[in-house]
């Protein structure tokens, strides 16, 4: 496994991590299928967005980050790999309105 794979969803009030998660993994699995080739990059993302949707209480994750949405704020996961473990980072920030 070479370099390090970051993967940012950004849920929202209509799409929760779990759904954004399930998305990206059925995308990258749609890729690696269609493409017949090896993609170490794209398998690596595919197995770490396996191992999170395996891993995760979405449910506490939810009861984490909605509270921010209802106030407005943008949030972010930074999901990635560190020691064979599936890990996230969850960053809020005030939305800028123009």
């Amino acid at each position: 496994m070479g370099g390090k794979i970051f993967i940012e969803l950004e849920p929202n009030l209509s799409s929760c991590i779990e759904t954004l998660a399930q998305r990206e993994y059925k995308q990258a699995l749609n890729t690696l299928l269609k493409t017949g080739t090896e993609d170490a990059e794209l398998s690596e993302k595919l197995e770490m967005l396996r191992r999170f949707l395996e891993s995760t209480d979405f449910g506490a994750l939810r009861t984490r980050y909605e509270k921010y949405l209802e106030d407005g704020k943008q949030v972010k996961f930074m999901i990635y790999s560190r020691k064979g473990k599936v890990n996230y980072k969850l960053t809020v920030r005030q939305c800028s309105d123009p």
